[in-house]
């Protein structure tokens, strides 16, 4: 796995729990890529809910994963998600709701709801698809 001078790598698999989903949930609040892709699995693929595909966009390998991470905090700074609720769906598979604020740099306000449906492999986030509700009026 690339290494960053922040990066933790959990020593052991992690067994999938309300309580790791809560740990990522609160790294992705730091909005620290290196903290955030602690809880990755080497060959993580991340499908952000826009993009030019009809799975939003195909962002595969750790090291791309946290380039985008980490470009996008760039852009919106203060992004914060509220976590509304959490399902354990089974060893491998969760989802989590939520509520995404921010401002991004092009004066785009985000307050939206989403969900993230997860994978995990080796007790790390191996598969995250994110979808949202975009309000329109």
């Amino acid at each position: 796995m690339p290494a960053t001078s922040a990066a933790k790598v959990p020593a052991k698999p992690r067994e999938l729990s309300i309580a790791l989903l809560d740990e990522i949930h609160d790294a992705f609040n730091t909005r620290d890529a290196d903290q955030i892709m602690a809880y990755f699995h080497p060959e993580t693929t991340f499908y952000p809910a826009l993009g030019p595909e009809p799975v939003g966009r195909t962002v595969r390998g750790w090291a791309a994963v946290h380039k985008f991470l980490a470009d996008r905090f760039k852009v919106i700074p203060d992004m914060h998600w509220e976590t509304l609720d959490r399902y354990v769906c089974d060893a491998n598979r969760a989802v989590t709701v939520w509520m995404v604020t921010g401002k991004a740099a092009d004066g785009t306000v985000l307050n939206y709801k989403g969900c993230d449906l997860w994978e995990f492999r080796d007790g790390l986030v191996y598969n995250k698809d994110t979808f949202w509700k975009i309000v329109q009026k």
